[in-house]
């Protein structure tokens, strides 16, 4: 099974005087260019994934849907769990995707959330990776539960982009 990671895409600021609560901060115009060049890489590269799971955190939700749009996908097919929250225990993408049977999902999250995930994964004992805004990881899973897989690939946001360009 492959699992794709993607840390959403640039957000408006914390420190922004227009900057709403936490679970509402939303994609710049330039986060969301962003991220849409960086989904024309995954068009790129092929990727199909049959189950997109997404925090719902609006950030998140914007990048799921920029890359189903990208990816040809319909939007409604993106499904928001709390298991993809920032404060969520990495164990919970676990039982998420645990209740579906795929050849390629995709998850869309937040640092440093989704790198404590890759690290349970490959049972390394800290996170291993850092991703950056709109970045992606690409994961082979030869189980879900106990979770046992190998680091594909990562690419940064800037590779992604010259790969659709």
């Amino acid at each position: 099974m492959r699992l794709y990671l993607m840390r959403h895409g640039p957000a408006i600021d914390r420190d922004d005087p227009d900057c709403p609560a936490e679970s509402e901060r939303f994609l710049t115009p330039k986060g969301i260019e962003r991220t849409r060049e960086a989904a024309a890489g995954l068009a790129e590269l092929g990727i199909a994934p049959a189950i997109l799971l997404t925090s719902p955190l609006v950030r998140a939700v914007q990048t799921g849907v920029i890359v189903c749009e990208v990816l040809g996908i319909d939007p409604k097919n993106l499904h928001p769990t709390d298991a993809l929250k920032p404060e969520a225990r990495p164990a919970r993408i676990v039982e998420e995707l645990g209740r579906a049977t795929f050849d390629e999902a995709i998850c869309f999250g937040h640092a440093p959330h989704l790198d404590d995930f890759i690290a349970h994964a490959l049972r390394a004992s800290a996170p291993i990776t850092t991703l950056k805004k709109a970045a992606v990881a690409c994961l082979d899973l030869q189980s879900i539960s106990p979770p046992l897989g190998e680091l594909r690939w990562l690419l940064t946001p800037k590779i992604l982009r010259e790969l659709g360009s």
